[in-house]
């Protein structure tokens, strides 16, 4: 830690720099601070002139003459400022009554966004930072048209499932690519090493225009983050900015189960249908009445503090932010919690007036306890399981099953699972101006990452006990090293008054491995050691395993736009990349786009007229790609098979899997329409795009002849197609001295449908074992996926009402009733439908922003219309016997004194088997109160503290506050198989996943 130390003092010590005295130097920025890029900044009564960078820094000779300097800017008021003898001049610039024409960032650059071609959706600092989060991608949700967010569980830590314009693949990845300061970290970086609060904007581009520039990494969209800097922080004085914050988790709502009495009613009824003992014969009041629910989990704290020293040199020459982050979360789920450490350091320095230099540096420590019990432990367990056996050890047997007992509170208390992890995340970069209007720019950026998960399970453990076997445990680690080497050149230039080009080119290359040692051992007779010495066990039963895999990407690009009279825009991009993952002949792709732009209200037969203050037609075409499989998967596969010879078994290896060296790229093809409307002098914002996205040449596994020796084999072969519309409303709606009041409105709509599965109508997909295929469809002009199943028609009411259905297994009165759809006579999977799907028929988002003098108040919903969820929990707490416990649905069920009940009896599952049937789909449909906040902004000045505390806010937030939605299990946003692997596809499973916990926080933030 100790160069981190030296690192950051030279940081901070970087302001001392010296000024150039025979220039004009400074920062333009708003009234809260912030840079504003694109300041035209002219010497009064000359044409000599500049325009701010992205930092809102800008450098200016002065001619002979005038030392008044003019600087406009869209949207703020013109100001002049005279320079007499000073070498800086710093200015705020305040907002016009018309709307702000802000700079976004792009791939490989930034662009006004009234210039855009493309579809790109930003996210700003303030967004961001207005109510605590430990991860960024957690407050995108219903912030973005477009943008699906799905927070997949409230663990601490945990990660979000998100879909730009819903999935292109079913075998390869649907998130998308993140891009942190230029480095292009995947899609699968850990968010939890990037700390929220040193974000300056986030940009997410959607269209093919935009991402065409990323080529084979960008199909899923891409999301470009940027991190702070010390421009417009001030001059020669550093800025020190606190924040600390204090949360409180909330132990969430708890789905309705049967009580104690009434699960004992239950499973006894359940045991006499059966002609079975009574597991429970004696009254409710003899046996324990253990609530899990409230032994589980707890409200629990979270901490956070941040410091952060920005500024820049008298001159402006060097700027500099500086960050450290403490957070530390405990869940509400006992044995769980994450504690992270981040150090942050930007630098920029201007060597002279065609070169400059700089890096970004994140380094993150993170401690993370796993949890060894679920939320399904928290309501699965039957209240009447004894925690402790009479002489005061923890029980480890279940009577009612006859079989050990996991018993959750003994495994908080003797077991282990934790992770740590190490990030270091760094780009360093040279920027040289050789002559006016080129810009060359070189960046290499390397990431190190390692990770070590521990898991110990005691040899103490009841369960392990009563089976007579001892202690297990686990170390595995994962070293992840890259490096990306990024090259660019550009050229602006403005032909006369009405043309305006710029043309970039560049190259790419990037170099990733991993590799992964694990090593388990069994049978530790100790628990003085744990996982720290593998040696403590049972050498015959170990078992080891390592992996290593790597690859490399090669790209070369280019972007040309243009714009006519500042009326009509054209993009052009193309990409070429090349991967190592495909074989020779298939290994380079090239990926082209053409986008144009029509701002209507600069035409003449605009101009008098009041309604539209800006009014632009924007349209894209193009193709992206998707490398969809990982390291190797061209190549055949061994694997461990064992032979005989001469009477004596030997190890061997077998192939165990199918070459392709023909795979390749899969592609996507994308058509964006959008429209732009400013109306009312800028107080109304609305933006409406319509899509369509096409991929072709999707990687499934394909059945092929026995006689090759395999079954499947991987082929390119399918084609599936999104197509949506997106709106977005910005809306001023109360502006004066005192008040205001602002809007935010996000719609969106995505339809999915597979197109071709190679030559077949279906696939299964298997999610569950023990409800076995056919629960999950891959059908052909259906989404990805459908959820499928017979349909459950409730109860058979009269063995007559069976005798005339003609099912042949056996049924009960008072049992299951499924829809036999062929008639013959068999309940299979011949007769599933589709029950649903977890896609919905609306995203939306709505922020509310109110500010009286020195209060703000803000809100936000979030929420989807028309998907469903598929509850895997269904099949114990609503089907199967008395053993597990019931949601409180089953108080109705059907008795010899309730016939009319759909709901069916005690013990029926016993007789009637229970596929996957429509009772499993539930309605996903819910609206949140994701955010509220409410913060009083001190007046520094009035209170005599303005000469050394800038500003100083305290505020009040909480998140999930409140939830409408009619989900059994409470909160349907979930997703049980994660984001990889099955849940690549198989989203909108719930299987009983941590809650999202209510948060309320109190907070500081003092600027010095």
């Amino acid at each position: 830690m100790k160069w981190l130390l030296t690192l950051f003092l030279l940081n901070i010590a970087s302001f001392y720099a010296t000024a150039q005295q025979t220039t004009v130097t400074g920062t333009v920025t708003d009234v809260q601070g912030v840079p504003i890029p694109g300041v035209n900044i002219v010497q009064k009564g000359t044409t000599n002139g500049v325009v701010s960078d992205f930092d809102g820094n800008y450098t200016i000779n002065l001619n002979d003459g005038s030392d008044i300097l003019i600087f406009t800017y869209i949207g703020y008021r013109s100001t002049e400022e005279e320079v007499g003898s000073k070498t800086i001049v710093n200015v705020t610039l305040s907002e016009d009554t018309q709307a702000l024409d802000e700079v976004v960032v792009i791939g490989y650059g930034t662009q006004r966004k009234s210039d855009l071609t493309g579809s790109v959706a930003s996210v700003s600092s303030e967004d961001i930072t207005q109510v605590p989060s430990s991860r960024v991608d957690q407050v995108l949700q219903g912030r973005a048209a477009g943008v699906q967010v799905t927070q997949t569980s409230g663990a601490p830590g945990a990660g979000t499932v998100i879909r730009v314009r819903g999935g292109n693949s079913i075998t390869g990845s649907n998130e998308p690519l993140w891009v942190i300061d230029g480095i292009v970290v995947g899609t699968n970086f850990n968010l939890n090493n990037i700390n929220a609060n040193d974000i300056k904007s986030i940009e997410i581009l959607k269209d093919a225009s935009s991402i065409a520039i990323y080529g084979s990494r960008g199909a899923n969209g891409v999301v470009l983050v940027t991190t702070k800097n010390g421009a417009g922080a001030g001059s020669g004085k550093p800025q020190v900015s606190v924040g600390l914050y204090t949360s409180m988790q909330m132990v969430p709502e708890q789905p309705d189960m049967l009580t104690q009495a009434e699960q004992i009613a239950f499973t006894n009824e359940s045991a006499r249908f059966r002609s079975a003992a009574e597991p429970f014969p004696n009254a409710p009041s003899t046996y324990p009445d253990n609530d899990w629910y409230d032994l589980l989990m707890d409200p629990s704290p979270i901490y956070n503090a941040d410091i952060s020293i920005a500024g820049s040199s008298e001159n402006g020459n060097v700027n500099y932010y500086n960050s450290l982050n403490f957070f530390d979360q405990d869940g509400i789920i006992k044995s769980s919690g994450i504690q992270k450490y981040i150090f942050r350091s930007n630098l920029d320095i201007k060597l002279n007036d065609k070169l400059k230099t700089g890096f970004r540096i994140n380094y993150s420590r993170i401690s993370q306890d796993n949890g060894v019990v679920s939320f399904g432990n928290a309501f699965a367990i039957l209240p009447t399981q004894p925690i402790y056996n009479d002489d005061g050890t923890f029980n480890g047997f279940d009577e009612v099953i006859g079989t050990p007992f996991s018993n959750p509170i003994a495994n908080i208390a003797l077991n282990t699972n934790e992770t740590f992890t190490n990030n270091l995340l760094a780009t360093a970069y040279l920027e040289y101006k050789p002559w006016e209007n080129w810009m060359i720019r070189s960046t290499f950026s390397p990431e190190f990452n390692n990770t070590k998960q521990n898991r110990f399970i005691s040899s103490q453990s009841p369960d392990l006990l009563i089976v007579d076997d001892l202690g297990r445990a686990s170390v595995r680690t994962v070293a992840s090293n890259g490096w990306n080497n990024e090259n660019t050149i550009q050229y602006q230039s403005d032909f006369s008054e009405n043309h305006n080009l710029t043309l970039l080119g560049g190259a790419s290359f990037q170099k990733v491995s991993t590799e992964v040692t694990e090593a388990e051992a069994f049978g530790i007779t100790s628990d003085a050691v744990g996982f720290n010495n593998l040696g403590f066990s049972d050498p015959t039963r170990s078992v080891i395993n390592s992996d290593y895999t790597g690859f490399q990407i090669a790209s070369f690009f280019g972007r040309i736009n243009y714009s006519y009279k500042d009326k009509y825009l054209f993009t052009l991009v193309g990409r070429t990349d090349g991967s190592s993952v495909f074989a020779s002949g298939n290994k380079y792709e090239f990926y082209p786009s053409v986008a144009g732009a029509w701002k209507i209200s600069e035409e003449g037969f605009m101009q008098n007229q009041s309604f539209f203050k800006d009014l632009k037609l924007r349209t894209s075409y193009g193709k992206s790609g998707n490398q969809a499989i990982g390291p190797y998967r061209t190549l055949g596969l061994l694997t461990e098979a064992n032979t005989t010879l001469n009477g004596s078994e030997i190890p061997g290896l077998t192939l165990g899997r199918p070459s392709n060296p023909s795979l390749k790229w899969e592609t996507t093809t994308s058509f964006d329409i959008a429209l732009e409307a400013s109306m009312f002098g800028g107080a109304l914002f609305t933006e409406f795009n319509y899509y369509q996205k096409e991929t072709n040449d999707l990687l499934l596994d394909v059945t092929i002849p026995r006689q090759t020796g395999f079954t499947s084999q991987l082929q390119n072969v399918g084609s599936l197609e999104n197509k949506g519309w997106e709106l977005l409303v910005n809306s001023k709606n109360i502006q004066n001295d005192n008040f205001s009041w602002n809007s935010t409105l996000t719609l969106s709509s995505n339809k999915n449908k597979i197109l071709d599965l190679g030559g077949v109508d279906f696939i299964d997909v298997t999610v569950d074992e023990i409800l076995g295929s056919g629960n999950t469809r891959l059908i052909v002009g259906q989404p990805v996926p459908v959820f499928t199943g017979v349909r459950y028609l409730g109860t058979w009411k009269s063995q007559e009402e069976i005798d005339a259905s003609g099912l042949t297994s056996p049924q009960v009165v008072g049992g299951s009733r499924f829809e036999d759809l062929n008639g013959d006579g068999i309940i299979s999977t011949e007769d599933n439908v589709v029950l649903g799907d977890p896609t919905p028929d609306l995203i939306f988002g709505l922020q509310n922003t109110f500010t009286y003098k020195n209060l703000d108040f803000s809100f936000h919903f979030q929420g989807t219309k028309g998907n469903e969820v598929f509850n895997l929990r269904t099949r114990n707490h609503y089907f199967n016997r008395g053993e597990t416990t019931k949601f409180g649905d089953l108080r109705n069920r059907w008795t010899e004194s309730n016939t009319t009940s759909d709901i069916p009896r005690a013990g029926a599952d016993s007789v009637t088997n229970t596929p996957s049937n429509s009772e499993y789909v539930e309605d996903g449909s819910h609206v949140r109160l994701k955010t509220a906040r409410l913060a009083y902004n001190f007046p520094m000045d009035k209170m005599g503290w303005g000469d050394t505390v800038k500003n100083m806010s305290l505020y009040v937030s909480g998140s999930n506050l409140l939830l409408f939605s009619d989900f059994r299990l409470i909160d349907p946003e979930t997703s049980s198989f994660g984001r990889n692997g099955l849940g690549n596809i198989a989203q909108g499973y719930s299987n009983g996943e941590y809650p999202n916990p209510r948060v309320v926080t109190l907070g500081l933030n003092v600027t010095f």
